[in-house]
């Protein structure tokens, strides 16, 4: 395990690792509780329209390491990331990648959804969760 993820090296990081949460800087706690008051149209779709129908908890804006998820279901360990148009910049990819990468370290999937998709395909957001969720379930 790489010295940034180990309880020591998180500590040294400022994050919170009481060993019940993923790690995460207390700094954004404000920033994810602001987010969670102003999400953006695809944001408040994807929640009312299919995230809320999933019978699972789902957090909104949760911290984690260094960022913050769009949403994110614990039991499923599943990071949900909405894209808005200027995620497909070359600076925001790598910004996502190495999220990504991040989040993966800690053992969580990370699924991405383009603004556009919800907005206008949410039957198939919402399958593919549903499908993500099923197979976790099989897992247990």
């Amino acid at each position: 395990m790489p010295v940034l993820f180990t309880k020591e090296g998180l500590e040294k990081r400022g994050f919170i690792t009481s060993g019940y949460h993923i790690p995460y800087n207390p700094a954004l706690k404000e920033r994810a509780r602001k987010l969670r008051k102003n999400m953006t149209k695809a944001e408040r779709k994807i929640w009312y329209e299919c995230l809320k129908k999933l019978n699972v908890n789902i957090l909104r804006q949760k911290p984690i390491d260094n960022y913050i998820a769009d949403f994110y279901i614990p039991s499923a360990q599943l990071v949900i990331e909405i894209d808005g148009g200027n995620h497909s910049a070359d600076h925001f990819k790598k910004f996502d990648e190495h999220r990504t990468k991040i989040m993966e370290a800690y053992g969580l999937q990370v699924v991405r959804y383009k603004n556009d998709d919800v907005l206008n395909n949410i039957e198939m957001i919402y399958s593919d969760l549903k499908r993500r969720i099923q197979s976790w379930k099989a897992d247990l």
